[in-house]
């Protein structure tokens, strides 16, 4: 078996650019297949501490990395689908039913409305009446993937021939089948240009686009990919599968005993199976010192998921302590703060990279449902006035520490 050190070395010899990487067993078998804004920054995140026990078994059962580059993460993103779906690489697939995977589906009508769907969903779209995209590892992606596509071909999500223009029509968004201003031939090129970027075929899409819609081909050739780019690194900082999100809050027991609690947001929606609270057990009535502690005995969890975010309920003063713990304990994953005080305002460690700042505005709203589940979490334990005195489980399985 290939070890470790042979496995990091092929990794530091990748290209810096987006493409799609394979990792390949002693059977020569596909273990693993990711995309990555950076192929080489990517692949190299797997040899980091505090992995995803799953990734970290298929790292160590690997013998030789493989690689496939593209011009764009978007082209990343279609071409991991399609060899997953080839392939089913034991390490991609989390659950033996496949639920946490997205679809991408196409229904074949006058004018069809591109939907995203999970694996269960598939049996309502019998053979031959949809184009069917995917597997796709995050949704969150996918939407975005999705929300990019339509700038350059747009398609209806409203009521076909309602006579009243939707919002999205007003942006741009939508053709005006609402309003029937395009019709069903013009509107059927615009989805059968979707399909063919779905089925990897960019660049004849390109070149054909060049003459019969230059502003097309034009767009999809300098294709703003940023908030891809943005969440390709926030999903591979940790080698996990999915995007985890953990929020944090600090709540006071009538002015005495003082609780973190930590909200867990997986692929943009609440898991309160991974929530848990924390017995502040050093410090008084001092914010900063409590996060600090919280955060330091989540870090002595391996055991549990890796996050991609860690968001904090606090402005400046507690990213600014929270940046040296984060520094002294080598932590690489972001770090976010929400200011109540500033309106909501997003703040940022000292040199955060603006994809990163990009893909935190542009997920805002997942992130304030984070941190106030993270605050309800927490007011919900005072109010039930919690005896916190030992380690024991809730009646929803929460633990307490």
């Amino acid at each position: 078996m290939t070890s470790k050190t042979d496995l990091l070395a092929k990794a530091k010899t990748l290209p810096l650019s987006p493409g799609v990487y394979q990792y390949w067993g002693t059977d020569n078998e596909i273990l693993y297949i990711g995309r990555a804004t950076s192929l080489r920054r990517r692949v190299l995140q797997y040899f980091q501490k505090n992995l995803d026990p799953r990734i970290a078994e298929m790292v160590s059962l690997a013998k030789t990395i493989k690689f496939i580059q593209t011009d764009t993460v978007l082209e990343a993103i279609i071409l991991e689908a399609k060899l997953i779906k080839k392939f089913w690489p034991k390490y991609n697939i989390k659950d033996k039913d496949m639920r946490s995977f997205s679809y991408l589906v196409i229904p074949k009508a006058d004018f069809p409305k591109p939907l995203i769907v999970r694996e269960r969903e598939l049996d309502k779209f019998p053979k031959g009446s949809a184009k069917i995209f995917g597997p796709f590892q995050n949704s969150t992606l996918l939407k975005n993937t999705l929300r990019l596509v339509r700038r350059i071909f747009p398609y209806s999500t409203c009521k076909i021939g309602s006579g009243q223009p939707c919002f999205d029509y007003q942006i741009g968004l939508c053709p005006g089948a609402c309003v029937g201003e395009i019709s069903k031939q013009d509107y059927q090129k615009n989805i059968k240009n979707i399909v063919a970027l779905f089925e990897g075929k960019r660049k004849l899409l390109i070149k054909t686009l060049s003459k019969q819609n230059p502003q097309a081909a034009f767009g999809l050739q300098h294709i703003n990919d940023v908030t891809l780019i943005g969440r390709d690194e926030l999903a591979g900082s940790t080698g996990a599968v999915t995007s985890r999100i953990e929020a944090y809050d600090i709540s006071h027991f009538s002015g005495k005993e003082t609780v973190g609690a930590m909200s867990v947001f997986i692929d943009g929606q609440p898991d309160k199976s991974h929530y848990r609270l924390f017995n502040i057990k050093t410090v008084g009535n001092n914010d900063l010192l409590a996060l600090e502690e919280m955060i330091t005995r989540r870090l002595n969890h391996p055991e549990w998921p890796a996050p991609d975010i860690y968001l904090i309920d606090g402005g400046r003063p507690q990213i600014s302590h929270l940046e040296k713990l984060f520094k002294e304990k080598q932590i690489a994953t972001p770090l976010i703060g929400i200011s109540k005080l500033g309106g909501d305002m997003l703040v940022f460690p000292k040199g955060t990279k603006q994809s990163i700042k990009d893909l935190a505005a542009s997920s805002k709203n997942i992130l304030l449902q984070a941190r106030d589940e993270a605050h309800r979490f927490g007011n919900a334990a005072r109010k039930r006035q919690l005896k916190i005195k030992r380690p024991k489980t809730s009646a929803r399985g929460q633990i307490v520490l």
